[in-house]
This record gives structure tokens, sequence and C-alpha cells, in this order.
């Protein structure tokens, strides 16, 4: 249970207790028909017969209410129950003796829950709308030195209260069931970008048992694109208008596979780089499902069908247990290059005159910098304003530096700046007194990887310049 749900739930029983005998003032009071409440949790779980290092987890099943209505605060900015009195919920894991180990300690939020063998009981006393603030805690399962593929049960959960009509749950729990790792890809030596990777995909199914029906899902980043070469796949170009979005492909293999055995593609799946592109992501999953239930997921798209013919599934009898990954990413081309450059400002201007002075920044390319693997960070550089004048406005990306810092003021470029990128920043300066070739800069206090032409990574700004420009 969250903290606020406590604070609240503590709120409310104070309210209680202030007012035994009496109605209370918010809006939980008996109803004339039984409230409908029903539990929630995932439906099924498939425990892996090969668990991560580490020991055990987090829960794989949380378990909630869900009550009509939402939660709506009062006047106050109270959130009151829509029931109070109490309710028992029965967790009934016994079918799982032998299968699995269960874990009821994360269950009943701060008050906890007995437990007799595999079975919980938890009591509560209040209902909220909706779903946020009625957590009921979570149960983790590991496998055991009995677990065997193929193994399998159910947890029942159900749940009890006067005035309350309760919807139980039921999660289905299978042992060794298809576990899908994919292979791990590299990038050929000697990419460059506008090259096409004719990418080996791929997966081993570490999982006992096997499974019919596979779901391959590819995305990739702004510099990536996918030629629409295959009949059992569908396309969902990116939206132009957002540089952060992704391509993506779903091809869909009505095919049976086996436990323990590794499979890969009929062909290479072609992956196109723009001529701009400098360490895009593409990342890719291969998923057990149904086919039936596959093309479900192209509802969730604009995806439009491929217009060649059908990629198929392979077998790889002697694929290496360890070029395979759970989560399988690959940022490329590593070769492309920018050119940032920063521009200062050449004037003259008399003594107490206010000035602006320009600070030009500009990405020559040929490659955009997304910096997709810190969520798009902003680039910092730094401003020095010649002597003798006192700032009178200041862009609304720079602030202050402060004393042992590289400059007067430090500016930040937002990006992805893209690979035609080109913008102006603004100080206001007031000449306090002229000296003849004031010199400042803007400047990067460090050569950035990728960085084709550092010789532009700093420009001067001159007040009152002497001799040739």
């Amino acid at each position: 249970m969250t903290s606020l749900a406590v604070a609240r739930r503590t709120i409310s029983a104070f309210v209680l207790a202030a007012l035994v005998g009496t109605a209370l003032a918010g809006p939980a009071h008996a109803q004339e028909e039984p409230l409908p409440v029903s539990i929630t949790g995932p439906d099924s779980v498939n425990l892996s017969l090969h668990p991560e290092a580490g020991g055990p987890g987090e829960p794989q099943i949380e378990l909630g209410l869900r009550a009509p209505g939402e939660p709506v605060p009062d006047e106050d900015g109270v959130i009151w129950p829509i029931h109070t009195g109490e309710y028992t919920v029965t967790v009934d894991a016994s079918s799982l003796a032998g299968v699995a180990a269960v874990d009821f300690s994360q269950l009943g939020g701060w008050q906890g829950c007995s437990v007799d063998g595999l079975v919980a009981t938890c009591s509560d006393y209040e209902i909220y709308a909706g779903q946020d603030y009625n957590d009921l805690g979570g149960i983790r399962l590991d496998v055991t030195d009995e677990s065997a593929a193929g193994d399998f049960g159910a947890i029942q959960i159900t749940a009890a209260g006067e005035d309350l009509a309760f919807t139980g749950h039921t999660v289905d729990v299978l042992v060794g069931g298809p576990e899908l790792l994919m292979k791990q890809l590299t990038e050929p030596e000697g990419f460059q970008a506008g090259d096409t990777f004719q990418a080996p995909l791929g997966f081993r199914n570490v999982g006992g048992l096997g499974g019919d029906g596979v779901v391959l899902r590819i995305s990739g980043s702004r510099g990536l694109s996918f030629p629409s070469t295959f009949g059992n796949c569908w396309y969902e170009p990116r939206d132009p208008d957002d540089v952060l979005g992704r391509s993506t492909a779903l091809c869909i293999f009505d095919s049976e596979f086996t436990g323990e055995a590794a499979y890969g593609l009929s062909e290479p799946f072609p992956i196109e780089t723009a001529g701009f592109a400098l360490y895009d992501r593409m990342s890719y999953s291969f998923s057990a499902v149904p086919a039936e239930q596959a093309r479900e997921l192209l509802t969730e798209g604009d995806y439009q069908a491929g217009d060649g013919p059908a990629l198929e599934l392979a077998r790889v009898p002697d694929a290496d247990p360890a070029d395979h990954t759970r989560y399988a990413e690959l940022d490329f081309p590593t070769a492309n290059t920018f050119d940032l450059d920063l521009t200062g400002e050449r004037l003259r201007a008399r003594k107490g005159s206010t000035v602006s002075v320009d600070i030009g920044f500009a990405n020559h390319g040929p490659a955009w910098l997304a910096v997709l693997r810190s969520g798009g960070e902003p680039i910092p550089f730094w401003v020095d304003l010649p002597p003798g004048t006192t700032v009178t406005a200041v862009p609304e990306d720079c602030r202050p530096g402060w004393e042992g810092t590289e400059g007067d003021y430090l500016c930040f470029l937002d990006t992805p700046i893209l690979e035609d990128a080109s913008r102006t920043l603004t100080f206001g300066l007031r000449v306090d007194e002229v000296i003849k070739n004031a010199t400042g800069r803007a400047f990067f206090v460090y050569t950035m990887p990728n960085e084709g032409n550092p010789a532009n990574d700093s420009g001067e700004i001159v007040l009152n310049p002497v001799g040739k420009p």
C-alpha cells in the first residue's frame, strides 16, 4: 500500500473514532445494494526454469480491488472511502504444492496477513472508488528443486464482507513455459551511415516447453527505417513530426517451436540507415503468441502490410547459448560525425551604451546528435563576456557561472540537435569602459566524441576591434 493511501486511511480512521454512534461526514455510508468490487491481478504467470542470479526479486503478482467510480477529493482535498466495514480476502495457492515456492510476505500492506501453509487470509476495513487506493500487495513465486517444465497450478483469490459483492480472480501458474531470449547483434565492420544492415535476428527458447506461434517486434529511432519487403510483416513508419518517435515492424509466424532450441529468420531483416544516422537505437524481441492473438496487436497502430514473400523461421542447431540475451538492442551506426559550430560577434560601442551580442550555434552535420541513451540531456557550452561590460540581459537557456568555473555563463542546447539545426542566443551588454579589442568567447569545454571539426567549437566576441576583422 502506498504511503499516501496509508495517510488517507489514518485520517479516515481518526474521523470514524471521533464520530462513534453518528453518521460519517463523508460519502462512506451504507448502500441499499451490495457494492460490486472486483479483485484485480494478472491472469497468468510463467515461471522460468532459469531465474536471474541474485536471489528472489519483486513479486510477479500484484493484487488489488476495483470499485465503481473514481476517487474524487472533497473541498478539503480529502479522499473518502465509499465503503467502511471489515472484509476478508483469502488467497489460496494450495494447488502450487510441489510446483513452486510461494512468498506471501508482501501481502496486506502495513497490516500483513495470517498465513497457514499455502493459504493467506487478509483483513481490511475501507474500500475506495476506482483502483488506485485499493492495493492488496504482492505475491512472489519461485521454482524449487521439485519444479519441472509443464508443472502448473492456480492461485484462487476470493473475498467476503457485509454489503459487498466481490468478484474473485484466478492466476494460472505454469513452470517452464516458452521463454525466448534474443540473439545479440553487433554492428558490421566498416558500416557507414546510409548503409543497410542485414540483421540476423533470432531467438533461443530456454523454456522447457515449446509453443505454436511467434511474433517479432522491431523498432528503430529516427535514423532507422524498415523497407516493406515481407508479406507476413506489417510496418508503421515514424511520425515525421516526432523526432523522438520510432518506426516499428511486426512480423507474425504461424510456426511451432520446441523447448531448449534456437531459431533464426530464413533471411536477414534489412534495416536502412539515413545519412544523418548516428548511434540510433534499434531493439527487437520475439514473443510466444499464437498467430490469431498476434493479429490483434495490429490494431494498436497504423500498420501497413508488406508486399513481398513471407519471412519464415528456421531452426539453428548449433546456436551458442552465450550469444542470446533477454533484451536485444544495438546503437548504430557509430562512425558518422557532426559539426557543432559556435560563432561570436564583432561590434563597436560607446561608453554607457547597451548593445546586443549574438552567439550563433549551428550543426553542419552530416549527423544529428540525439543523446538517446541518456534521455536527451542538453549539451552545455560556456560564454566569457568581454571585459569592461555589465550584463543587462541573459538568454533563457543560460545562467551565471560560479567561482572557479570555466566561464561567466553556462548555456545549454536542447537535444536532439538535428543535422541542420541552428539558433541564436542574445546577451545584452552595457559598455562601462571602452577597451580596444575587448575579447570574450563562446566555447565548448571539451571536444565531443564524433565531432568532425573541432576547429569551430569556439567563437570570439570582440568589442571595439582594431585592425582587420
